[in-house]
C-alpha cells in the first residue's frame, strides 16, 4: 500500500475516520503503518463507544462491531467523562500498559484536533484536557562495553561479514531495525563517511558512520552476491540467503543467533536493546552532548532521550555500594 491511502482499504470505518486516515497518509506523509495503527486504535476506541453508549446488545462479540455507520452527531456527543471510561476499560479489561495507552491517547487527540480544528467538522475538542498516562521509569536495559565485544568477536560462519556488519551498525549508529534494513547501498556515501536512512515516520535523516563501519561494510561487499533475486532487491545493503532484502524477522533471529553464540541469552537482549546499547556508550564513553544524541537517534521530543542521562547515576550509585569497604560495619562493645 502507498502513502497515498486508498479510501476502500477501510470500507469498516466510518466517513471521518477515513478522511483523517487519509489526511496523515497523504498530506502528512506518515508511513502506511503508522496510519494502520491509527486505524485500529480508533476502531477499537469507536467499538467501545458504541457499546458504553448503548448502541449494540449487551452480548455482541466485541471484534464484531461494525462503525462504518458511526456520524459526525454521535463523535460530537463523545465527552471527556466518556473518554477517561474508554482509558479505564483499556487498563482493566485489555491490560493495556501505561505506555500503550499513552500511545492511544496520542491518536485520539491527533484524530479529534483533525476535526475540530483542521476541518471543523465538531465544535469542541473532548481531548483538550485528557492527560496522558504516567509512564513508570526505567531505565533502557543494554549490553556492556565488555558483552557488546564478545557479541561482536562471537561472529563467524558462511555470512559472517554481512551478520558483523548488521551488529556494527547496530551497535554504532543507534538504527531501529526497520532502519537497518531499508539501507539501499546508493544512500551509502564513502567519501562522506555517511548514509541517508528513512526514520520512523518516513522522515529520512543522515547518519555519520565511523571507521569501522566503513570497513564493515566494505568487507560485506566484498562477499555481497552480485545478482539480487529483483530490480528492487538490488538496491538494497543486506540480503538474505535467498537474495531478497534481508527481513526484520531474518535480522531478530541473526542477533538472538549470535546473543546464543556470544553467551548472552536470557538476559533481555534483543536488536532494540542493541540500539540502547549504542546510545549509552556514545554517552556514557563518548560524552555525546544529548541533544547531538537526540538527532543521531532521530527522537522527536528530547525528552525521549533524556532516559540516558539517568545512567551515569545509576552507575554512581551502584559504584558506592560495590566500595569493598561497604560490608565494614562498627564493632559493638560487649557489654559487661
Amino acid at each position: 500500500m502507498s502513502n497515498n491511502i486508498k479510501i476502500s482499504y477501510y470500507t469498516d470505518a466510518c466517513p471521518a475516520v477515513r478522511s483523517f486516515l487519509t489526511y496523515i497518509g497523504s498530506v502528512k506523509n506518515c508511513s502506511p503503518k503508522t496510519v494502520n495503527e491509527y486505524y485500529t486504535d480508533l476502531r477499537t476506541f469507536f467499538r467501545f463507544m458504541k457499546i458504553f453508549k448503548g448502541k449494540v446488545p449487551d452480548d455482541c462479540e466485541f471484534e464484531s462491531i461494525d462503525i462504518s455507520g458511526i456520524d459526525i452527531d454521535f463523535i460530537s456527543s463523545i465527552t471527556l467523562q466518556d473518554i477517561l471510561e474508554y482509558m479505564n476499560y483499556l487498563k482493566m479489561s485489555r491490560s493495556n500498559t501505561a505506555s500503550t495507552r499513552s500511545r492511544k491517547v496520542s491518536s485520539l487527540r491527533t484524530f479529534f484536533n483533525y476535526l475540530c480544528n483542521k476541518t471543523g467538522q465538531i465544535a469542541l475538542n473532548p481531548t483538550t484536557e485528557l492527560e496522558t498516562p504516567k509512564k513508570k521509569k526505567s531505565l533502557p536495559k543494554h549490553l556492556s562495553l565488555e558483552q557488546s565485544v564478545s557479541l561482536l568477536e562471537s561472529v563467524d560462519g558462511k555470512f559472517a561479514e554481512r551478520d558483523f556488519c548488521i551488529l556494527t551498525l547496530f551497535l554504532n549508529c543507534g538504527l531501529r531495525l526497520s532502519e537497518l534494513v531499508g539501507i539501499d547501498i546508493g544512500r551509502i556515501n564513502f567519501d562522506e563517511k555517511s548514509m541517508v536512512i528513512l526514520g520512523k515516520g518516513n522522515k529520512e535523516r543522515v547518519v555519520f558512520l565511523n571507521n569501522n563501519c566503513i570497513d564493515a561494510i566494505k568487507n560485506y561487499l566484498a562477499v555481497r552476491p552480485a545478482q539480487a533475486a529483483s530490480p528492487a532487491d538490488s538496491r538494497a545493503l543486506f540480503l538474505s540467503r535467498l537474495n531478497k532484502r534481508i527481513s526484520p524477522k531474518t535480522v531478530q533471529w541473526i542477533v538472538n543467533r549470535q546473543l546464543a553464540e556470544a553467551g548472552l541469552t536470557d538476559m533481555g537482549f534483543s536488536t532494540h536493546k542493541l540500539r540502547h546499547t549504542a546510545a549509552t556508550l556514545m554517552y556514557q564513553y563518548g560524552h555525546v552532548d544529548i541533544r547531538i544524541l537526540k538527532d543521531i537517534l532521530g527522537h522527536e521530543n528530547l525528552g525521549t532521550t533524556e532516559i540516558y542521562t539517568h545512567l551515569s547515576t545509576e552507575q554512581l550509585k551502584n559504584a558506592a555500594s560495590s566500595t569493598p569497604l561497604s560490608s565494614v560495619k562498627i564493632k559493638h562493645k560487649e557489654t559487661k
